[in-house]
C-alpha cells in the first residue's frame, strides 16, 4: 500500500527560457502544475491564436495521414497494438522538429491533392450526366437548341414510354386534324421515353406543340452548345478522359507519399506536444521578464527535477510539504503483482484525503475471486499462456496494455489453480473423448471437489470465502482509523461490527439446524455457540448506542442506533451476494460439458471427430470469452460494493502530470529520471 508522498514546487523563471523549461518539464514528466491567480504585477498570457493556429495544423496532419491511409493502407496486424510506440532520442526529435514546416507543407499538399480528386469525382458525374442525356440523340446532326429556319419550326423532345411513328401520327391526326404538313423522326426510344424531332409549318407551332404536351411530350434539358449531339458528346468524353487522368495523377501522386508517413506521425505527436505546452501555459503568470510555475511533484522525482533545472536555466526553486488540509493528487507505486490492479481501482476511484490504498489487500482478493469464477483449468492456462507469451514478445508496449495484460495473467494462474482443484479441463473434456474415441473412460479426478456433483458445499465455500473478504474490508477500516487515531471508531464502526457478524456466525455453526441446510460435517459445540450469541448480543448493544453518537439527543442516538444495527442485514445480503461464486463457477462447467457432449453426438470415426474439433473450438471460445466478461464483471462488482463499501470512500484525483502524451513515438531521455 504505497500512496508516494508529494511536494509543492514552486519555479521562478527568466520568460525567455519559458520554452525551454516547458520542454524539459514536458520531457521529464513528472510535474502537474496548479493553476495560479493573477496580480498586478504578474498575469497571464493569451494564447488563444496559437493554440487556434496549432489545433489547425493539427487537424490538417491527421486528415493527410488518413488520406494517405485510405490511398496506401498501411501493413499492420492484430499484434501492432501491443508493440507500443516507437523510441526515439532527443536528438532524433529534435531534428525532425525542425523539419515540422516542411512536413506540414507535405500534409497540405496532400490535402490539396485529395480535394482535387474530390473536385474531378464531382465534375466526372456531372458529366457523366450530361453524356447520359445526349446518349439517345447521337443520332442528330443538328443541335439540342435548334428552333427551325424562317418558315419552319422543330420541335425536339421525348414521350414516355416506347411509342411508334404511325401511333405518334395517328394521335396528331386526331388532335390537330386541321395541321396538314407535320414531319416526325424518331432519333431514338426504348422502354421509359422515346425521343423525336417534330418538324411543321412555323404557323401550326403552337397547335403541333400543344397537342405534343397532350401526349407527355417533354423538351430536353437545355445545352449551351451550338453542336450536334454526337460532337458534344465527344467533347465530353475529351474533358471526361482528362479528369480521369487528372484525378489518377493526383492519387499517384498521394501514393508517392507514402515514405512521409512516419514523417506525418512524428508532426501529429509533435503537434500534440506543443498543444499541451500551449494549454499548460495558461497556469503560468508572466511579468515582463519573468514567469511563475507552480505545482505538484512526487517527492522522490524531486531532486532530478531540481538538479536539471539549476544546472541549464537561471531559475529560483522552492519545494515545500502541502497545507494538511490541501488536496493533493495520487500517485501510486506497488509491486508489479499489485500495480496490475490499478486500472481496476482506477474506473471506481483513488484513494481520498488521507486514505490507505487498497491494492494490496484488493489485488489478493481480485485474483482468488477471479479464478472461482470462471474455474476451469484449460482456460486459466491458455489465458496464463497468451497474457505470457504478449508480456515476454512485445517488451514495449504501452504501460496501461502491460497492466492489464498481467492483471489477466495472474487472473489466468488463479484460474488454473481452482480449476484443477475442482477438477475441470475444458468441463469433462478427457472423459468424454476417451469414452467416445477410444472406449475406455480416463478421467482428471478434482484435488478437492466438484462444484457440479456437490454444488451445496461450493455455496458454502462461497459464502464463507465472502465473510473472509468482508471481514478484510473491516480490518482496513480498523488500519485506516488507528492511522488517523480515530480509535473509538475503529471499536465502533469495525471492531463490534467483528463480534456481531462473527458471534452470529458461530452461534448458527452450533445450530443442527442450520448444518442440516448447509450440509456440513462438523458442527460447533453448543457452549461455544452460547458464547458466540453473547458476543452478538453484547456487540449489538453496543452499535445501538454508538451508531448514532454524532446527535447529543439520546432519544435520536437511540433511534439511529437502531437503524444502524439494522445493518446486520445488509451484512447478511453481502454474504450471499458471493453465491455468484457458485453461479458463476457452475456455468463455466456446465456450458463446457454441454459443449462437449455435443461434440460427441457423431460418434466414432473420422467425419466425427472432425465436428468434434469443429464444435470444441467454436464453443469452447465462445465460452471462455462470454465468462471471461462475466468474471470481470463480477468480480469488479464484489470489489467495488462488497469490500470497499465496508471502509473506502475514494475521491481522490489521480497525479496528472505535465508530460508527453502521444500516439505513435515516445521520447528516450538520458536525464528522464521519471
Amino acid at each position: 500500500m504505497a500512496i508516494l508522498p508529494m511536494k509543492r514546487i514552486h519555479i521562478y523563471a527568466l520568460l525567455k527560457d519559458r520554452k525551454s523549461i516547458l520542454e524539459l518539464l514536458q520531457r521529464f514528466g513528472a510535474v502537474q502544475l496548479a493553476d495560479l491567480e493573477e496580480d498586478e504585477l504578474f498575469i497571464k498570457n493569451d494564447i488563444t491564436d496559437s493554440k487556434m493556429q496549432t489545433e489547425r495544423d493539427l487537424a490538417l496532419a491527421e486528415e493527410a495521414l488518413a488520406i494517405l491511409a485510405s490511398h496506401v493502407p498501411e501493413q499492420t496486424s492484430i499484434l501492432d497494438s501491443l508493440k507500443g510506440k516507437r523510441e526515439i532520442s532527443l536528438d532524433v526529435y529534435e531534428e525532425m522538429g525542425s523539419k515540422s514546416k516542411e512536413i506540414l507543407n507535405t500534409a497540405e499538399r496532400i490535402q490539396n491533392l485529395d480535394k482535387h480528386i474530390a473536385e474531378c469525382t464531382a465534375e466526372m458525374h456531372k458529366l457523366q450526366v450530361q453524356m447520359d442525356t445526349l446518349a439517345p440523340w447521337s443520332r442528330m446532326d443538328i443541335p439540342l437548341q435548334f428552333q427551325g429556319t424562317r418558315s419552319s419550326s422543330a420541335l425536339i423532345g421525348t414521350l414516355p414510354g416506347e411509342v411508334s411513328l404511325e401511333e405518334i401520327l395517328a394521335k396528331l391526326a386526331d388532335l390537330i386534324p386541321e395541321v396538314e404538313a407535320v414531319h416526325v423522326d424518331i432519333i431514338s426510344g426504348n422502354k421509359e421515353q422515346t425521343n423525336i424531332f417534330v418538324l411543321c409549318g412555323r404557323h401550326d407551332t403552337a397547335a403541333v406543340e400543344g397537342a405534343l404536351r397532350t401526349m407527355g411530350f417533354a423538351r430536353p434539358s437545355a445545352s449551351a452548345s451550338n453542336l450536334p449531339p454526337a460532337k458534344q458528346k465527344a467533347e465530353l468524353e475529351a474533358e471526361y478522359k482528362s479528369l480521369v487522368q487528372q484525378r489518377e495523377e493526383a492519387k499517384s501522386e498521394i501514393m508517392s507519399c507514402s515514405d512521409q508517413r512516419d514523417q506525418l506521425k512524428f508532426l501529429i505527436d509533435w503537434l500534440h506536444m506543443k498543444l499541451e505546452r500551449l494549454e499548460t501555459s495558461s497556469y503560468l503568470l508572466e511579468s515582463k521578464r519573468t514567469f511563475i510555475i507552480t505545482g505538484y511533484i512526487p517527492k522522490r522525482e524531486a531532486d532530478g527535477v531540481v538538479s536539471a533545472l539549476q544546472s541549464r536555466f537561471l531559475v529560483h526553486l522552492e519545494l515545500e510539504d502541502p497545507d494538511e488540509d490541501e488536496e493533493v493528487p495520487v500517485l501510486l507505486k506497488n509491486n508489479k503483482f499489485v500495480e496490475s490492479v490499478d486500472g481496476v481501482l482506477r474506473s471506481f476511484s483513488y484513494p481520498g484525503k488521507g486514505e490507505i490504498d487498497p491494492s494490496s489487500v484488493m489485488s489478493v482478493f481480485y485474483y482468488i475471486l477471479f479464478g472461482l469464477m470462471l474455474s476451469d483449468a484449460a482456460y486459466g492456462l491458455i489465458i496464463t499462456i497468451v497474457c505470457g507469451l504478449c508480456l515476454w514478445k512485445f517488451p514495449n508496449m504501452e504501460s496501461s496494455m502491460r497492466k492489464s495484460l498481467r492483471m489477466f495473467f495472474f487472473c489466468g494462474l488463479s484460474t488454473t489453480f481452482w480449476g484443477a482443484l475442482f477438477g475441470s479441463w475444458f468441463g469433462d473434456l478427457v472423459t468424454v473423448v476417451s469414452t467416445t474415441f477410444f472406449n475406455k473412460t480416463v478421467t482428471i479426478p478434482p484435488l478437492w471437489f466438484e462444484p457440479i456433483k456437490d454444488p451445496m458445499r461450493m455455496l458454502v465455500f462461497s459464502m464463507a470465502m465472502g465473510v473472509v473478504h468482508l471481514f478484510a474490508g473491516l480490518a482496513l477500516k480498523i488500519v485506516q482509523c488507528v492511522k488517523e487515531k480515530q480509535y473509538k471508531d475503529a471499536l465502533y464502526d469495525a471492531i463490534l461490527w467483528y463480534l456481531l457478524v462473527g458471534g452470529l456466525l458461530v452461534l448458527g455453526l452450533s445450530s443442527q439446524q442450520l448444518i442440516d441446510i448447509l450440509n456440513l460435517d462438523f458442527i460447533l459445540p453448543a457452549n461455544i455457540g452460547r458464547i458466540g450469541g453473547i458476543a452478538a448480543s453484547a456487540a449489538a448493544i453496543g452499535v445501538v448506542l454508538t451508531a448514532g453518537r454524532e446527535s447529543k439527543n439520546w432519544f435520536k442516538r437511540i433511534l439511529k442506533g437502531l437503524y444502524g444495527l439494522y445493518n446486520v442485514t445488509g451484512y447478511l445480503s453481502d454474504i450471499l451476494s458471493y453465491s455468484r461464486l457458485l453461479a458463476l463457477g457452475l456455468a463455466t462447467g456446465v456450458i463446457a460439458t454441454v459443449i462437449n457432449q455435443m461434440g460427441s453426438m457423431g460418434g466414432r470415426g473420422i467425419g466425427s471427430a472432425i465436428l468434434f474439433i469443429v464444435v470444441f473450438v467454436v464453443g469452447h471460445a465462445i465460452n471462455i470469452g462470454i465468462n471471461l466478461l462475466g468474471a470481470y464483471v463480477h468480480t469488479n462488482r464484489l470489489s467495488f460494493v462488497e469490500f470497499f463499501g465496508k471502509f473506502y470512500e475514494g475521491g481522490g484525483s489521480e497525479f496528472a502530470p505535465f508530460g508527453v502524451h502521444t500516439k505513435y513515438y515516445k521520447l528516450k531521455e538520458e536525464t528522464n529520471n521519471g
